[in-house]
Formats: structure tokens, sequence, C-alpha cells
């Protein structure tokens, strides 16, 4: 059953799913934009972007504390 879960991981490690990447140069274009909605868009995208590894190094974390914790 632990073999189970370690292929798992290591499945899920090496599945990369498709996505865009944005360049360096579109924050010059977006602060040129009159309306600021697409940079509203844009920088609401970044911080989802950013949230999602914190929030899987957490729930690793403790899932890792709380595996030890319930062994001693």
């Amino acid at each position: 059953m632990n073999s189970k879960y370690w292929l798992l991981v290591i499945f899920l490690l090496f599945i990369a799913l498709p996505a865009e990447a944005q360049c360096a140069m579109c924050r010059a274009v977006l602060e040129s934009e009159e309306g600021n909605s697409t940079a509203e868009g844009v920088n609401d995208g970044i911080v989802y972007l950013m949230a999602v590894p914190y929030i899987l190094i957490g729930g690793i974390t403790y899932w890792i504390y709380r595996s030890f914790k319930t062994t001693k």
C-alpha cells in the first residue's frame, strides 16, 4: 500500500500540465492601457499562481507533522 502512494507521488511530479507563460514586456503593455481591467485580471492571476505552491507546501508540511506526531 505504501509503494502505491510513492508511485502516485512520483507520477504526479512528472505530469506537466500545459500553461501559458507571460513575458516580461506584458507589464509595460498593461500599464500603458487606458482601462485597468486587464491589468487587474493579470495581477489576480499572478497572485493565484503564487498562492498554490505555498498551499501545497503547507499541506505537505502539515501531513508530515501529523504523521510524525501519530508515530510517537
